[in-house]
């Protein structure tokens, strides 16, 4: 730039805002580049919050794997199928997470929930003693069981391993402890004016109508009976109801087998065998199986109800039967 002779020469005075302007923004970009490498400030990171055994970052990863935001919100960002997935542990609470999860083509019924609470790490982490007392700390728990408890949910079964299930729970776990200021605002609408919404019993405590659903078989039909109180309980969560492995051994044609002990000995799966499996299933621990992965039944069911299950068991008939 020059100065057109005999006009008001303005070059160095323009040079040097301009230099001052520059100077400016590069020390904001620096202090501003510094700052992002400090600590959080306050606001909590992946890295410090844990579920169990698991920690938020790996849980992370595994919400990114099953492109989990193709369907829910996180933080006002995903897709709009679902419900947003910010406050669900603090609303649901790691119980119900945990029933949920593994098999979440159905919603959770409470004794699924109460299983859940047999684990001393989960009643630990949720705070709660037993069921009344998780169901009264997490209101989004309690309004669940008992508006969809044992209601088929418009999520698919995901091919979810214990582990991923657990490191999940840590991540929504950070979710939740998030200081998001307000963001998501929560949506002015009335849910239960949808078609969808299934309205719950007006007349009906949630804990007494999640307990009473397991009090007692359901029909004489033992088998039947079996089959409500595994549905009731979520028990195919863990088992398939064929040969298959989820998390623990598939049910169909286990009856009657010869099944291979981690002490290395077998044990025919007749009706006491069976039944000590479900009250103490650490008895006689099946091979490839880590001891403590089922919860005991034993406080949960009475002598009626395990036969009822045990009889149901071995209905299922296994491949080529």
């Amino acid at each position: 730039m020059t100065c057109t002779p005999g006009q008001p020469c303005e070059e160095g005075r323009k040079r040097r805002t301009a230099m001052m302007a520059l100077g400016m923004m590069a020390a904001i970009f620096i202090t501003l580049s510094v700052v992002s490498f400090t600590a959080s400030r306050g606001q909590v990171t992946p890295a410090t919050v844990n579920y169990r055994a698991h920690d938020a970052v790996q849980g992370k990863r595994v919400f990114q794997a099953y492109n989990c935001m193709g369907c829910h919100t996180l933080l006002g960002n995903g897709a709009y199928l679902g419900p947003d997935l910010t406050r669900v542990y603090a609303q649901a609470g790691p119980a119900w997470l945990e029933a949920f999860l593994p098999s979440a083509g159905g919603w959770p019924t409470g004794p699924a929930v109460q299983v859940q609470l047999q684990k001393a790490d989960v009643a630990a982490d949720a705070g709660a003693s037993g069921l009344d007392d998780y169901l009264k700390r997490y209101a989004g728990a309690a309004e669940r069981v008992q508006r969809r408890g044992g209601q088929v949910s418009h999520m698919p079964n995901l091919p979810l391993t214990a582990e991923q299930v657990g490191q999940l729970i840590a991540f929504l776990k950070y979710a939740s402890a998030m200081n998001t200021e307000g963001w998501p605002p929560k949506p002015k609408v009335d849910g239960l004016a949808s078609p969808l919404a299934w309205r719950a019993p007006a007349d009906t405590a949630v804990a007494t109508a999640a307990t009473a659903a397991a009090a007692a078989p359901a029909s004489d039909d033992p088998v039947a009976a079996g089959a409500q109180l595994v549905k009731e309980f979520a028990c195919a969560s863990c088992h398939a109801l064929d040969s298959s492995k989820v998390v623990g051994p598939g049910w169909g044609g286990l009856a009657g087998s010869q099944v291979a002990l981690a002490d290395g000995s077998k044990a025919v799966a007749d009706d006491a065998y069976l039944a000590e499996s479900i009250r103490a299933p650490d008895a006689k621990l099946v091979a490839g199986y880590a001891a403590g992965t089922m919860p005991s039944y034993a406080t949960l069911l009475n002598e009626g109800q395990v036969s009822a299950m045990v009889a149901y068991i071995r209905s299922l008939p296994g491949e080529g039967q």
